[in-house]
């Protein structure tokens, strides 16, 4: 099944995917789950910052709902070429920019605050806590702004994130989504 934007003005557009294996997409029913809840929650979406953003379908269905910015951060470079690409398909890019590096480098190159920050690491990578605490710690989360990590199962996330309390955690599938605010 294509990836594709669920909601917004950019709604059904097909998404390049992944350049390699390896790299796992946010599925469609979980995107449009995330986006449910953040509006269920209030969450505003006016700057977001997508980091491990992979093909970048998080932070495109954002700027698809109404997001004015969203900055894109992956180490990958084949795969920060597939976001770029991703943005001229949806036409996007305009109000887009990508980081091709890693998390814990770009954080001193991100302009906050963000009112919603998506987070995807990759499963077994064990440093997502520690760079997403000194994204909080450095204010780069706007005080009323939300973060959404995906996650496995298997690995369970604090009830805090640098001080920021745990909303909720959902499950679909091996997937799971934990929203602090």
């Amino acid at each position: 099944m294509p990836l594709r934007v669920i909601g917004g003005e950019m709604g059904g557009r097909v998404l390049k995917g992944p350049p390699k294996q390896g790299v796992r997409p946010t599925s469609d029913r979980v995107r449009e789950a995330v986006f449910e809840m953040l509006a269920a929650h209030g969450a505003g979406l006016t700057s977001v910052l997508d980091l491990y953003s992979g093909t970048g379908a998080m932070g495109i269905e954002a700027l698809s709902r109404g997001a004015e910015h969203c900055d894109f951060v992956e180490a990958d470079q084949r795969t920060s070429a597939i976001i770029k690409e991703n943005l001229k398909l949806t036409e996007l890019a305009a109000r887009a920019r990508v980081l091709p590096m890693p998390v814990a480098r770009a954080v001193a190159r991100l302009e906050g605050p963000y009112t919603l920050v998506v987070a995807d690491p990759p499963y077994e990578y064990d440093r997502a806590e520690r760079e997403l605490t000194e994204v909080i710690e450095r204010g780069l989360v706007a005080p009323e702004g939300t973060v959404v990590v995906e996650h496995s199962k298997r690995r369970e996330w604090p009830e805090t994130l640098a001080g920021r309390p745990r909303l909720l955690t959902r499950r679909y599938g091996d997937t799971c989504v934990t929203m602090y605010r």
